[in-house]
């Protein structure tokens, strides 16, 4: 137990609060338990930290631990709280706890013997709740923290703090707020440095090279570790198709996916195809585009296969231009929209807004006289019309 007392008040007294994610204040804290999902290294344990700091800066009334600690070996949850409430702690902080064996009903019942304590947990972006046991669906709020945007890029690069934009403010109001923010940076370097190194919060406390290679062992770690712990079933044979995929599908950007002709390089089938394709999907590796007609996406293939983000690309050295603009696009608007696959453009946005993405030069050829279509142009500072700097899409969270 002082083990993982000295390495939280360790991990508190180095977390700064000077920049808060957007997810932040969007949780309601008040709640008596909170779940935040996502994938790994996008700053799910900082978001925590900072808030154990900002409301109890000595840390005495709240408690954080991992629970992937060797501690939880031949301890349960309710030991730890037995614990911590005799020694006055309110508010317990739980990281990584789809690494703990029956981690939903241990929730509930430290839910339900203690209800004056504070829960809030994270876990991996790959995890389901189970609504069978005990109904925690019900009990928790549950959050998704995804990678950083542009906007939040550029406040970690110094550039203050900046306003959120809507959709319907970037599309309908555009030609005023793009040069308004371009005049006070280079914005397009800017963003050429957010495709390649800033998804990750963590980007500007190493060098890029180790920076990528930290990314690749992340990858290895999801399929190796998060995988198998969240899906009990899963064979070892079946991790290296997963990791097989994956060398695919970066090879290959955007993918479109021929599923008998894959199958048979897998050496697979259809069904196994789209699991790992949802597995790798939820972990936060690729993006699935489906047709926006698909329905059950757990039975439709997917119409196109990004990689989650322009810095895994990089990362996995991928960087085709065309499908990176695709990538950061998809990236930025599946926060709060919903993002399907289009035949006449690049993709549709919740079943109205359709968008053709493109380089600077793009032109309405492709989606002429379409009813509110759009074309999303990389390598332009601000647009006109109906055609906008792709790079404004980042401030939508």
């Amino acid at each position: 137990m002082d083990i993982l007392r000295q390495r939280y008040k360790k991990l508190l007294s180095n977390v700064k609060t000077d920049i808060h994610r957007f997810l932040y204040y969007e949780i309601d804290w008040s709640q008596p338990l909170i779940g935040i999902m996502g994938q790994r290294g996008v700053g799910k344990t900082t978001l925590m930290l900072q808030r154990i700091k900002d409301t109890d800066p000595y840390g005495e009334a709240s408690f954080y631990t991992s629970l992937d600690n060797l501690w939880f070996a031949e301890h349960s949850l309710i030991d730890l709280a037995e614990i911590l409430i005799d020694k006055g702690v309110s508010h317990l902080y739980l990281d990584e706890v789809h690494r703990l064996p029956e981690w939903e009903r241990q929730i509930k019942n430290l839910y339900d013997s203690y209800p004056e304590l504070h829960i809030v947990f994270t876990s991996s972006s790959l995890l389901i709740i189970d609504h069978s046991i005990g109904d925690l669906s019900r009990r928790a709020s549950m959050y998704n923290l995804p990678g950083l945007s542009f906007r939040e890029f550029l406040m970690f690069e110094g550039k203050g703090l900046m306003k959120r934009l809507s959709l319907k403010d970037i599309l309908y109001s555009h030609e005023t707020i793009a040069p308004s923010i371009s005049s006070e940076m280079d914005i397009l370097s800017y963003f050429r440095l957010y495709l390649s190194k800033g998804y990750y919060p963590f980007y500007n406390s190493m060098r890029t090279s180790d920076y990528y290679s930290r990314l690749e062992q992340t990858i290895t770690t999801v399929v190796d570790s998060d995988i198998p712990a969240v899906e009990k079933k899963i064979d070892y044979e079946t991790l290296i198709k997963a990791k097989r995929l994956i060398g695919i599908i970066a090879g290959s950007q955007p993918y479109q996916p021929n599923m008998s002709t894959l199958a048979g390089l897998m050496g697979t089938n259809r069904g196994q195809l789209l699991k790992l394709f949802d597995l790798l999907d939820r972990a936060g590796i690729i993006r699935q585009i489906f047709s926006t007609m698909s329905t059950p996406k757990s039975l439709a293939k997917p119409q196109k296969i990004l990689l989650n983000n322009s810095t895994l690309m990089c990362a996995l050295d991928s960087p085709k231009i065309g499908a990176e603009r695709e990538c950061s696009f998809a990236s930025f608007l599946s926060v709060n929209h919903r993002v399907g696959f289009a035949k006449d453009g690049d993709f549709i946005i919740d079943n109205r807004y359709l968008f053709e993405i493109g380089g600077k030069g793009k032109g309405f050829a492709q989606i002429r006289d379409i009813p509110d279509s759009f074309v999303v142009a990389d390598d332009i500072e601000f647009g006109f019309g109906n055609k906008i700097p792709l790079w404004l899409f980042g401030f939508l969270y």
